[in-house]
Parts: C-alpha cells; structure tokens; sequence
C-alpha cells in the first residue's frame, strides 16, 4: 500500500468513527422554581468541572421514587432529590447506593447526616412545617401572633384553617405533632387522630393537597392560618401578601430535602461527586434562594435570606425529627383512618 493509499484509508476509518459522546448525568428532583434555579445556578458549575452533561428528571417526590422503581436493574437516573420521608422508602427499597466518605460531610448538622438515611442518603436543604398566618388581618383583629398548634384549635379560627390532609407531608406532620402534644407518637397515633376530629377539623375550611391553591385560598381571604412549609410561606410573602411564618413552641418538623446515588447507575462516581457538590457551602447558599435552610453549617447568607430559612444553631433547635421508619411502615393504615374518620 503506497502512503497515499494509506492516508486515505486512515481518512476513512476517522470519519467513520464517531468522536466520545460527553457522558450525561441524569439527576431527579423538584419541578417548577426548584428546577429553574437547578438548571441556571447549580448545573452549570458541575459540568464545566467534571466534563458531563447534567439532564434534570422534574418530578414530586412520589413520582422520581416510581421512576426508580420502575427502573430498578436498568436505572437511567444517576441522582435522586426527594424529601426525607420518600428517601427513607427509597432506602429500604434497595433503591440507594452507600454514600461515599468525604471531608464536606463531616460539615453537616446531625438532622442531615448520612447515618440519618443508614448511611445511603444525605441531607441537602431544610424546610421547617409550622404556622402561616395573615399579618394584616391578624392586626386588624387585635389578635396575637399564632404560637403553638393548640391555636389551630381556636373557636375563633372556625373554617379558616387549611392544611394538607395526611397524603401529603404538612399534613402527615400536623397529625404527628398532634399525637405528641396528646401523650402519643408516631408509634402511638391514635391521640393525635382524637385531638385532629375533636379540635382541628372542624376549624378546617378544607383539606388541600394543592400548595398552589393553598396560596390562592390566603389571597382571597378564605383563609387566615395553614400549616405550612416556611419556603411556601416566603414564596408567597414574595408576592407581596403579608403572612408570616412561625415555629410553634413545641416544635417544628423538620422537612429535609435529600439526595442519594442510585444504586446500579451508570455513573457512580460522578453521581459520589456530585452529592458532595450538592452539600458543598457555595451550593448550599444557592439552595437557600428556594427557601431550602443549609444543611451545612459553614455555609454563609446575606442577613435578609438568613432570617427567610432555617439557618443557624438558634432555628434549627426549634426543628423536631419525625420517625419516618414508622411513618412509612403505618402510614397506609393511617390513610385508611384519615379518610374515614377526619375527611
């Protein structure tokens, strides 16, 4: 073969061959403003670093854990973001891989700690469940602010209360906290559904599973209190609706926002990278523009979103932790009950 022949012949086999596709990262979490944020604030930086392409998988908690489980043994999804409570469901499915060891984790607060999720999840943003109430309309009344869940039971709050009923989180918390106040836990239910039928529901103008209509149900006065999430609260106080967001005195439960590596991905080690990444102060502050508290206490906001999320030692003390290995084992059992005895 003469060089021409071979250079051409060389030509041939390079265009032949297709140039190494950049890898994709495919990471599930929340719709809406979350994955805007995601998409404009927290992708980019990864993958100029690590030379990836990142896909995000909108989806509310339950959906992204039905992916997965659908998906099981050929799993597209590198990264899931779910709340606590379907990550601990994830966890005991099989569905996550162990956590890496990394230096960033040892900068965590406890309620966000790997050995939390067993050591296969870690936690990436905190959002409180407690009290929103209408500020203007509060004033106008001369009532005092709302500081406990025994106000929701006020006469005077008679069908202009609302919360999620137990399908969704607000109002899972709701019936645990009631439960505890009542001398029962998550492992002792009953009291919490007494106090919620005797003193709760009937302040309950109805029982929304929409945040949105929520939010709808405050601006046009149908409603003066809700248990809600504070990153709700400050989203819609954005608006320029005057409510404000209180920690009740016997606690709020905390909602953490997590992440896990799905076991059987593609890409393990980025999918390890990228869970340090999410936990890394620089991202943790990004987080807190969607009203996610830091899970990293070495993380530093401007004192207007500081006093907007759980952030720092004095908040997160008012946070509660909710026993989501019962919760999840009882909770269709509940379900049943909520249905029949308080909806």
């Amino acid at each position: 073969m003469n060089r021409v022949h071979a250079l051409v012949l060389l030509g041939a086999t390079a265009l032949s061959t297709p140039a190494l596709a950049q890898e994709t990262l495919y990471v599930a979490g929340y719709s809406g403003d979350f994955q805007t944020m995601f998409e404009k604030e927290i992708a980019p930086g990864f993958q100029t670093k690590n030379d990836v392409k990142i896909v995000f998988v909108a989806g509310n908690s339950s959906e992204t854990i039905a992916k997965l489980q659908a998906q099981k043994g050929n799993q597209e999804i590198s990264v899931a973001i779910v709340d606590d409570g379907p990550m601990h469901q994830a966890v005991q499915f099989g569905l996550c891989d162990t956590v890496a060891k990394a230096p960033v984790f040892a900068d965590l607060y406890d309620v966000a700690k790997t050995s939390i999720f067993g050591g296969k999840a870690v936690g990436i943003g905190l959002v409180a469940t407690g009290i929103t109430y209408n500020k203007s309309l509060f004033e106008k009344n001369g009532w005092a602010p709302p500081k406990s869940w025994k106000d929701l039971t006020d006469k005077k709050y008679a069908k202009r209360v609302t919360s999620n009923p137990i399908s969704g989180t607000f109002g899972l918390n709701t019936l645990v906290m009631f439960a505890r106040m009542n001398g029962g836990s998550e492992k002792n239910i009953d009291p919490g559904f007494k106090a919620i039928r005797d003193g709760l529901a009937p302040n309950v103008l109805s029982w929304s599973s929409s945040n949105a209509q929520l939010a709808q149900m405050f601006q046009n006065g149908d409603i003066d209190l809700a248990v809600w999430g504070s990153n709700r609260a400050i989203a819609l106080k954005k608006t320029g609706f005057p409510v404000e967001f209180v920690y009740p005195q016997e606690g709020a439960p905390a909602i953490v926002a997590s992440a896990c590596a799905v076991a059987g991905n593609k890409m393990p080690e980025k999918a390890q990278s990228f869970l340090q990444y999410l936990a890394s102060p620089e991202i943790q502050a990004k987080l807190a523009t969607q009203g996610f508290g830091p899970t990293n206490r070495t993380a530093k906001l401007d004192s207007t979103l500081a006093q907007e999320v759980p952030y720092g030692d004095e908040k997160l003390s008012k946070l509660s932790n909710i026993d989501w290995v019962t919760v999840n084992h009882k909770r269709a059992d509940w379900t049943k009950e909520w249905t029949r005895t308080v909806e």
